[in-house]
Parts: structure tokens; sequence; C-alpha cells
């Protein structure tokens, strides 16, 4: 990936390694990205299934994968923004252990990667309101899944 989608952010995270139980951090108020807290919530996607397009329009989404393999497409279509007309995939898992924020305005959807559970972690600067977001059909952005 030559250029990363402005206001999204790939942020190497700690796993704390013990034999009886791993540590596995996600986000602290003072890391890049943390805009506040709205709430904080799990989601699972079975593998090989997608789910499609979502852009938020005041939420900032902080996803971490601390079970499974996801795969994130984020696609920018912001007037204003340098990187209009961008894709950025970005794949999580405990191998690659990372928090990706994404800002409000930007589509993303996402697919199961690994062939067990996969589960993400969302920290959410708003709670969540159906009304604070736009859903379309996976095929009304042309993107090669």
């Amino acid at each position: 990936m030559d250029k990363v989608i402005d206001g999204v952010f790939y942020t190497n995270l700690k796993q704390i390694y013990n034999p009886k139980g791993d540590v596995f951090h996600a986000m602290k108020q003072s890391d890049i990205g943390f805009n506040g807290f709205g709430e904080v919530y799990f989601s699972s996607i079975h593998y090989g299934d997608i789910k499609p397009w979502k852009k938020h329009l005041h939420m900032t989404l902080n996803l971490v994968v601390p079970i499974g393999c996801i795969r994130f497409v984020i696609y920018d279509d912001r007037e204003k923004s340098p990187t209009k007309g961008l894709f950025n995939e970005f794949t999580l898992s405990p191998e690659k252990y990372c928090r990706l924020t994404v800002p409000p305005g930007v589509w993303m959807a996402f697919q199961g990667v690994g062939r067990e559970l996969n589960l993400l972690l969302n920290v959410a600067n708003l709670e969540h309101d159906p009304n604070e977001m736009v859903r379309i059909d996976l095929e009304e952005i042309k993107y090669g899944w």
C-alpha cells in the first residue's frame, strides 16, 4: 500500500505473553485515534463472509482483532479529501496485532479470513445510533474481493 487514506491510522499493539494467559492491549486514552468514549463492542464474522459497506458520519472506529483474522477494506469518497478515490486494505489478527483507526466519512467493509472464530473489538467514540451511518450493498462500490 503506497498511501494510507487521510485520517486512517494503523497502530502496532502490545501483547504480553504469559504461560497462564496472555494480555492483549487495545487502547489507552493517550493513544492516537482516541476521540473519547461512547461504547465498546465485539462483533464476529464467519470465514469467507463479507459484511458490506458502511459509512459512519460522526463515529471514529478503533478496531482490534484478538481472535481469528479479518480483512478490512476502506474506501475514501470524501469530496475534499487528499486521498479521495483510494482504497486501503488491512488484515488484522493476533499475529498482526494492531489497531485500525477509521475516521468518520469513509466507507468500510470487512471479510472473515480465519477458518474459526473471527472476532473484532471496536472502541467507538460514540454510542451506536442507526441514523448516524449509511449502509450500501457490496456491489455498489467496485472492489476485487
